[in-house]
């Protein structure tokens, strides 16, 4: 006959271990219930639920602090950094031009393409051809207000032809204020004014020498006297030199 006091703790141990294996289906340890631990990369984002896999998180500002900072006026980035050397420009089939190698020298970023480069300034090229068919004085103007940016240097290396657009445009007024040395006398004629262009010259002390507003959006003439200390425009785009440059 069998000590009762065994077959008791047989039964007190058989129950104990049918009550573990129901604790663990029933939910209540984590992995068993199908919880998912936190991903190993790191831990999860803020308001994620467990198991929903989820995009990685954008970079703080002070992570990308330093990585761009600098910035070009239309607010695209600027390009810093070493450039590729000048016997190192090559394309990735064919060969540059002498022209073209002398646009690239020292512009282009190391591991950058220099054909991406090259392309950049023959649509420079191309702006000014099509403007200048259409309307030489706007294509002046563009180049004087910078709308058409780095012109000077794609027509030198690029489109020579185009370099009297560029030489005018240096004696060029865009909108905005002008004084000291910049003020060359003489007269001036404004490019693709709006209907509401307006300008006004001082002299000694910020004296008004002449000012006006022209609502018609036709272009206007204005004289710049050797007395002008400061111009203004506002609306009128671009002021061109007529006849003789001083």
């Amino acid at each position: 006959m069998r000590n009762p006091f065994l077959a008791c703790a047989a039964v007190v141990l058989t129950a104990a271990a049918l009550a573990a294996c129901g604790s663990s289906a029933d939910g209540n340890d984590p992995e068993a219930a199908g919880a998912q631990r936190p991903a190993a990369s790191g831990p999860a984002v803020p308001g994620a639920t467990a198991g929903t896999p989820t995009a990685s998180a954008p970079p703080s500002a002070d992570a990308t602090a330093g990585e761009s900072d600098i910035t070009s006026d239309d607010g695209k980035p600027e390009t810093e950094g070493p450039k590729t050397p000048s016997d190192a420009i090559t394309p990735a089939t064919g060969t540059f031009t002498k022209q073209q190698k002398k646009y690239l020298e020292d512009r282009v970023p190391q591991g950058m393409d220099p054909a991406a480069v090259l392309q950049t300034g023959q649509e420079t090229c191309d702006r000014l051809r099509y403007l200048v068919k259409a309307d030489r004085d706007t294509a002046v103007g563009a180049v004087a207000t910078e709308e058409i940016p780095d012109a000077a240097a794609a027509v030198a290396g690029l489109c020579p032809q185009h370099q009297d657009l560029v030489d005018e445009a240096a004696y060029a007024y865009p909108d905005g204020t002008h004084t000291g040395k910049a003020l060359r006398p003489g007269d001036y004629r404004s490019v693709s004014p709006t209907p509401n262009c307006s300008w006004e010259i001082t002299g000694a002390g910020g004296k008004e020498v002449a000012a006006d507003t022209s609502t018609t959006g036709k272009s206007r003439t204005i004289t710049i006297p050797k007395s002008a200390r400061t111009f203004t425009s506002t609306g009128c785009y671009a002021w061109l030199p007529e006849g003789d440059r001083e």
